[in-house]
This record gives structure tokens, sequence and C-alpha cells, in this order.
């Protein structure tokens, strides 16, 4: 195939690789970028195209290759812009400062919570939380294991009734 007969194919094709390319992109600018690459790339690689075989599709191919590669390469690199006038990148890791002073105040707020039960259902839920296993607990305490269940399910119970009452229906996220 000649150059003029392939540009002349690709051209007839141009309306339909900008609408295919919007419809990946979703963005005028990314879509004429993603124009711009797919017509550089299928002219740079005309060679290649097999006269007898569906022009379009080889075109489409090209395009959405490049769409996934350069896909593949923003979610590889997660860097996030700052649209502010600067231009500064933002969570860029170096000097990231964790800042725990909310979730202290809400652990301190729940060990608060856990003293105010009664000691029969608080120290098996202590164990439990400190790692202790059911049965371990049942011996250590001389209790029956359902026994032991039954007490730790009644903590966390009055201990979600008590979070309840305090934060009123408020969404409380664990940061970890």
């Amino acid at each position: 195939m000649s150059t003029i007969e392939f540009t002349d194919r690709f051209d007839n094709m141009s309306v339909l690789l900008n609408s295919f390319a919007y419809k990946l992109t979703k963005n005028v600018e990314d879509a004429r970028d993603l124009f711009q690459e797919t017509a550089y790339r299928a002219i740079t690689n005309k060679d290649k195209f097999r006269p007898g075989t569906n022009f379009k599709a080889w075109l489409f191919t090209i395009m959405k290759n490049i769409f996934i590669n350069n896909y593949r390469k923003k979610v590889k690199q997660n860097t996030i812009m700052d649209s502010t006038d600067n231009n500064f990148y933002i969570n860029s890791g170096k000097n990231v400062v964790a800042n725990g002073a909310e979730s202290n105040i809400i652990m301190t707020e729940l060990s608060n919570m856990i003293e105010r039960l009664e000691d029969g259902i608080r120290i098996p839920f202590m164990m439990h939380y400190n790692g202790f296993k059911y049965q371990e607990i049942a011996d250590h305490m001389k209790l029956p294991l359902g026994t032991v269940k039954s007490r730790i399910f009644f903590a966390r119970r009055d201990l979600k009734a008590m979070i309840k009452v305090r934060y009123n229906g408020t969404n409380i996220r664990s940061k970890n």
C-alpha cells in the first residue's frame, strides 16, 4: 500500500478514531493526545499492516493498546498532582508526618469505656483482646467454655451500646 493510499484511509477513519479516543479517556485533551499517538504509531508502522486485513480494526487495536499502556503507567506512578498555581506534588512520600491524635483520643475513650464494664465480663474480654483463646481463658478463670464465650459477647454488646451513645451514630473508622 502506498503512503498516499494509507494516508487517505487513515484520514477517512479519523472521525471514528477521535470518537473512540474520547470514549476511552472521557477527556478532550487526553483524547487528542491519544489520537496523535495512534496516528504516529500507525504511520511509523504502516509497513506492518497487511493488505486485505481490516484497517479499522488495526487502528483501533493500536489505539486501545496505547490507552491500556498509558493507564498502567499512571497506576504504577500513583502520583497525585496539586492543581494549585505552583504545581507542587502532594503526597510525595518524603516528608509525610503521621498525626495520630484522633486515634489516640478515641483509644483513650474506648479504654475508659472498657474500664467501666463489670469485672465478670471485662476480664475475659481483655484476655481475649490480648490474644488468649477461649479455652485458655476458661481454664485460667475456671469457668465453662460457653460462659467465657457469653461473657465476651456481653462485653462486646455493652461496648457497642456505649459507643453508640457516646458518638451518637457517627462513623468511627480505624486508621490501621
